[in-house]
């Protein structure tokens, strides 16, 4: 008999065991994956925080690129400098709203559609603002331009959606390395940008790279697999947009109408029975736009109370150590620099900002986010005691500025990585959006206290006096020693995740879009 060949034997083999020669295969274990209204971009981590980090860091610059040529839109509009101010307040109190807002939306109904709602905002506010005929138009549009400050929460609630666990911590930290060396960069880039081609370049700019980040995140940045479905509490809103303007508006005017006039007060009184009501409707609904029960977790209100301070320091800071370097020595102090010279001044604080939020990721695994905050408030301390006292010389003013960058950048990364952290995934647009928010109110408060000490009492020429630099950097000094103490009150463990949903479990269910 002639030897089998091996195809053959193998039918033979199957014959004897009575199993079908083209036995089908088993079934696949593999899960389907969630029908969705269209195809997930196929994106790496890396590509998805480099679109993320480019979106984050155009919109940082909004925060700082205006602040330097203030008395250069002021001479131009024609208005006071006590207005003008409000080209910065208006876009820190709209982002105050927006942020809560949208970081709803962003897990209710997909953060990548938010986040290119929140872009097209910005890019619209900047085109009426590079058109902007007078001082009510410009403010108006910063107003728009302000609906943009959820770009960060939506970029943080996205990282956690689509990164490793191990990864989402130093991802943080780059996004909010990103975001204050982002606003360094504005300090820098305003005075070349002004000089060759006019202020309103600094909108026509960043409405082009907006456009152009927001086609990128549309094709390359997958929608979120996490949603939260619940309502919009209108109410909310306009509440607390009622006690923003309620207590702005006479911080920043209580220098020309008297802190003791009638309209002051009743501002002041009107802003607390807004607040008071904001709090009661926060508290009884079922969809809250600020989760007071998510401020019950000791992680959450401790970074949320040091978020404020940092945020009242931070927008005093890149608003007026500028305008301090650009007042003519002429007034008895200042140096009389150029929008670009002192722009090239801010140089060690962009610098040191982005050293410090990389150094924060890299050092998460190794030191708690409570040892950088309490490290990041301490430089804070000495930087403003450093602006008020030491500022006879621009190399003075520069050091401090990078003391107080490294501050900054370690503080953004180390709030952010707390917070993510402390809440469950689903709640993590809400959370970030929550301390964005917060940030942006102490910014908006920090930015007309000290506007209003600088500018109470000018010289004949209109400048403002020293002492009121002066006092506006020892009120920002007193600031950050508090924000040490309050630092110090953040919980130096990590939470599980299951200990949080307990406190911060949210009553409507969370699913995933089919």
């Amino acid at each position: 008999m002639p030897p089998l060949l091996p195809e053959a034997l193998l039918f033979r083999l199957l014959a004897r065991r009575n199993v079908p020669r083209f036995a089908p295969r088993p079934a696949s274990r593999t899960l389907p994956l969630p029908r969705t209204s269209m195809p997930r971009p196929l994106s790496s981590p890396r590509l998805i925080l480099a679109v993320l980090a480019g979106a984050a860091g155009v919109f940082a610059m909004l925060q700082s690129l205006i602040s330097p040529v203030l008395p250069t839109i002021q001479a131009d509009l024609g208005t006071s400098r006590s207005t003008v101010t409000w080209v910065l307040t208006a876009w820190l109190m709209s982002a105050s709203v927006a942020t809560p807002l949208l970081g709803r939306l962003g897990d209710s109904l997909g953060k990548r559609r938010t986040l290119l709602v929140a872009l097209g905002a910005v890019s619209a506010g900047s085109l009426l603002a590079a058109l902007a005929p007078n001082i009510g138009v410009l403010v108006a549009a910063r107003v728009v331009q302000g609906l943009g400050g959820a770009v960060f929460p939506l970029a943080f609630g996205i990282v956690r959606d689509e990164f490793p666990g191990e990864r989402v911590a130093p991802a943080i930290g780059s996004l909010s390395a990103v975001l204050a060396g982002g606003g360094g960069l504005g300090l820098v880039l305003s005075g070349p940008i002004e000089t060759h081609l006019g202020w309103r370049w600094l909108f026509w700019i960043p409405m082009v790279a907006v456009a152009l980040t927001a086609v990128l995140v549309r094709l390359l940045v997958p929608e979120s697999p996490v949603r939260h479905h619940g309502r919009i509490d209108w109410r909310a809103a306009l509440l607390l947009s009622g006690w923003l303007v309620a207590l702005l508006t006479p911080v920043s005017r209580a220098g020309e109408w008297g802190w003791g006039s009638p309209s002051v007060l009743g501002l002041f009184a009107l802003a607390v029975i807004l607040f008071c009501c904001w709090i009661a409707v926060e508290s009884r609904s079922a969809d809250p736009l600020v989760d007071l029960r998510m401020m019950r977790l000791p992680a959450v209100w401790t970074t949320n109370a040091v978020a404020v301070l940092f945020g009242a320091s931070m927008f005093a800071v890149t608003a007026f150590v500028p305008q301090f370097l650009q007042t003519p020595a002429t007034a008895g102090y200042g140096f009389g620099l150029s929008v670009s010279e002192a722009g090239l001044l801010s140089l060690p604080m962009l610098a040191a900002m982005s050293v410090g939020g990389i150094l924060s990721g890299a050092l998460s695994t190794r030191v708690s986010p409570k040892a950088q905050l309490v490290v990041s408030a301490l430089l804070s301390t000495v930087a403003c005691a450093a602006f008020a006292l030491l500022s006879d010389h621009p190399w003075e003013v520069a050091t401090a500025g990078g003391v107080f960058g490294l501050g900054l950048g370690l503080a953004y990364a180390a709030m952010s990585t707390v917070i993510v952290r402390s809440v469950p995934a689903h709640r993590t647009g809400v959370a970030t959006g929550m301390n964005a928010n917060i940030r942006n109110i102490g910014g908006a408060i920090g930015t007309a206290v000290v506007a209003t000490l600088i500018t109470s009492h000018p010289l004949p020429g209109g400048l403002p006096r020293e002492s009121g630099f002066t006092h506006g950097f020892i009120l920002l000094t007193i600031t950050s020693v508090v924000t040490v103490a309050l630092a110090a009150l953040v919980p130096a463990g990590r939470r599980r995740a299951t200990a949080i949903a307990r406190h911060a479990q949210p009553r409507s269910k969370s699913v995933r879009p089919h």
